[in-house]
C-alpha cells in the first residue's frame, strides 16, 4: 500500500460525455494515483469535498497505448480511473457544477 496523502490521491476529473451523463446518478469520475486503493480514494473525496458521503468506489487500470514515431515504438504512460458513487443525501461536488 502506498504512503499517499489524501491530496495526492486525486489527480484530475475526467471530463467526457459519458462521465457528465453519470453525474445525474451521483457518480463522478476521477483520474487517481496508480497506487491508490479504493479506501484511499473514498477518504480523499470525503476530505477534499465538504458534505460528500461516498457509497462505493470502482477503480480501473488503463494500460498505455502503443505509439509509433517512424521506426521507433513505445507506449504512453499507464493511468488509473475511479468512479465514485455518492449517497442520496450527499452534497454534490462543486467542481463539476459549472460544466
Amino acid at each position: 500500500m502506498a504512503d499517499l496523502k489524501y491530496y495526492d490521491v486525486i489527480l484530475r476529473p475526467v471530463i467526457t460525455e459519458k462521465s457528465m451523463n453519470m453525474m445525474a446518478e451521483k457518480k463522478y469520475t476521477f483520474y487517481v494515483h496508480p497506487q491508490a486503493t479504493k479506501t484511499q480514494v473514498k477518504d480523499a473525496v470525503e476530505k477534499l469535498f465538504a458534505g460528500t458521503k461516498v457509497a462505493s468506489v470502482n477503480t480501473l487500470n488503463i494500460d498505455g497505448k502503443k505509439r509509433r514515431r517512424g521506426m521507433t515504438q513505445g507506449r504512453t504512460s499507464k493511468s488509473k480511473k475511479a468512479i465514485v458513487s455518492l449517497t442520496a443525501d450527499s452534497a454534490d461536488i462543486e467542481i463539476f457544477e459549472g460544466l
